[in-house]
């Protein structure tokens, strides 16, 4: 730790970045780190990949600084949320400070600060904040607490226990607007979602006696809803509601014909099901994105006849 106080403080020029398709936690890891940055007067600048992010995040501190072109001038990159050095989203020459809590992460930086016994990337970050004797302003404790509230599906994973109600309760006491949070992480919808959540469901095929939800989805289903890529997430874990779901599917077919897989389960470990696709994630929460040689149906069979055997 001390290592990373010492590379920020020498950085001329930092740039944290968010990953690809980014969640709550990767930004609100970013905004806290942005915050605390901006504290030590650092010239800093907010970077993600993802030219259009889902606007349900736009509550979050800076979100309008957040831009998609990489500054030539950095010298210092810390990721947030990033497991492997794909999720960036662009070739940068600088070193690299990776803080996350994914057990795939590749440790793929110059400093790997990765704990994946951690809940959310925000509880590793906030972990380093309090071990350093650096304070947590408003700013810090809403973006902290965005990470938290998502990554935990509102404190119903598997893996909620005291510790995370606890660090819940330090977050709101350092200032966490927790009501702004919930309010738009766990009901904001656009109506671009609103619209693919009726196709997704009129589509949505049910497996292995009910308990896989598969849902295939194009461009053109997209397109008629006006929809972006993040608002089909919402359907996949919403789909787990179902009396007889143990694992939800999602299979979309990009414009350059790759398929982006995303998988959701409360009791069956899909993160196997995605590291045979060369993709990774959490036990309840993973994904992959496969090359264009593959068809929908073709993925859909092989990942249904590999959890069939053993749900």
């Amino acid at each position: 730790m001390n290592k990373i106080l010492q590379k920020i403080d020498e950085a001329k020029h930092i740039v944290v970045v968010s990953h690809i398709n980014p969640d709550a936690d990767s930004i609100g890891s970013a905004s806290a780190v942005y915050t605390h940055l901006l504290r030590l007067h650092k010239k800093v600048s907010f970077f993600c990949a993802t030219k259009e992010i889902n606007q349900k995040l736009a509550f979050l501190p800076w979100f309008d600084k957040i831009r998609d072109s990489f500054p030539k001038s950095a010298d210092l990159v810390i990721s947030l949320d990033c497991a492997n050095k794909d999720r960036i989203g662009i070739e940068c020459d600088c070193e690299i400070i990776n803080i996350d809590h994914h057990k795939s992460n590749t440790n793929y930086g110059d400093l790997n600060l990765v704990d994946a016994f951690s809940i959310s990337t925000t509880k590793v970050l906030y972990d380093f904040f309090m071990l350093n004797g650096i304070s947590i302003n408003k700013k810090m404790a809403t973006s902290l607490y965005a990470g938290l509230l998502d990554d935990s599906d509102a404190f119903l994973d598997d893996n909620v226990n005291g510790t995370t109600f606890a660090f819940a309760k330090e977050l709101i006491e350092c200032g966490a607007d927790y009501k702004l949070c919930n309010n738009y992480i766990k009901k904001y919808i656009t109506l671009g979602a609103f619209r693919l959540k009726g196709i997704m469901y009129k589509n949505m095929s049910l497996h292995c006696d009910a308990k896989v939800a598969v849902f295939l989805v194009d461009e053109n289903d997209m397109k008629a809803s006006g929809a972006i890529e993040e608002d089909c997430e919402y359907v996949l874990e919403e789909s787990l509601y179902l009396p007889s779901a143990k694992v939800a599917l999602l299979l979309k077919l990009n414009s350059d014909l790759s398929i982006k897989g995303s998988l959701r389960s409360n009791s069956f470990d899909v993160s196997k099901i995605a590291s045979f696709f060369g993709g990774g994630g959490h036990n309840t929460r993973a994904g992959f994105i496969v090359a264009s040689s593959m068809m929908q149906e073709e993925i859909k069979e092989k990942i249904l006849k590999l959890i069939c055997e053993e749900i």
